[in-house]
C-alpha cells in the first residue's frame, strides 16, 4: 500500500510539474508575441515621423498635386491614431496598408519632378523611408513567425489543454489583405 501512495505522489508531481512547465512556456512564447509587436510598432512610428519630412520637401516642388499630399497625410494620421489606439493587428495592418498605397502614388507623381527627384533631402529622405520599409518588413516577418510558433504551440495536444484552461488565445497575424499589395511596388527614380 505504502509503494502505491509512493507511485502514486510521483505520477501527481509530474503531472504538476509537466503543468509548471508548460504554463511557463506558454508564457515566454506570449511574451515573444509581444516583443515582436513592439519591434513593427517601433518601425511604424519611424515611418509615421518620416513622412512629414518627406511631405515637406515635396511641397515645395509639386504645387499642383496638393491632394496628394493631402492623402498622405491623412493616411499617416490615420494609422497614427491606430497605433495610438492600440487597435487590433487586423486595424492596424489595414491603416498601414493604406498609408503605403498613397506613398506609392506619391512616388509615382514625383516622377514628373525631376528637380525634386534630384534634390538631396529629397533623396536621403527616400533612403531612410526605404530603409525603414526594410526594417518593417523584416518585424512583421518576425512577429508572424512568432504568432505562429505560439499558436502551434497552443493549439497541439496536450498543450492544449493547459492553454484552454489558463485562457490563452490565438494571436492575430500581421497580414495583407489586398491582394495586389503582395506585389513589390515599382518605383523608379
Amino acid at each position: 500500500m505504502n509503494s502505491i501512495l509512493i507511485i502514486l505522489f510521483g505520477f501527481v508531481a509530474i503531472f504538476i510539474l509537466w503543468i509548471v512547465i508548460t504554463y511557463n512556456t506558454l508564457i515566454r512564447m506570449k511574451n515573444a508575441v509581444k516583443n515582436a509587436w513592439s519591434q513593427i510598432d517601433v518601425q511604424l512610428k519611424r515611418r509615421h515621423e518620416l513622412i512629414p519630412n518627406l511631405v515637406e520637401t515635396v511641397r515645395g516642388y509639386m504645387k499642383h498635386e496638393q491632394v496628394t499630399l493631402k492623402n498622405v497625410t491623412k493616411a499617416r494620421n490615420i494609422a497614427a491614431q491606430a497605433a495610438n489606439r492600440d487597435s487590433s493587428v487586423g486595424d492596424r495592418a489595414s491603416a498601414e496598408r493604406k498609408l503605403g498605397g498613397v506613398l506609392g502614388r506619391l512616388f509615382a507623381v514625383v516622377e514628373s519632378y525631376p528637380d525634386l527627384k534630384a534634390n538631396k533631402n529629397f533623396l536621403s529622405l527616400q533612403e531612410e523611408l526605404s530603409s525603414t520599409e526594410n526594417r518593417i518588413s523584416f518585424a512583421r516577418q518576425h512577429y508572424n513567425d512568432s504568432v505562429m510558433r505560439f499558436n502551434n504551440k497552443i493549439q497541439v495536444i496536450p498543450t492544449n489543454i493547459v492553454a484552454g484552461i489558463s485562457g490563452f488565445i490565438q494571436e492575430e497575424f500581421f497580414e495583407l489583405e489586398d491582394k495586389t499589395a503582395r506585389k513589390a511596388p515599382t518605383v523608379s527614380f
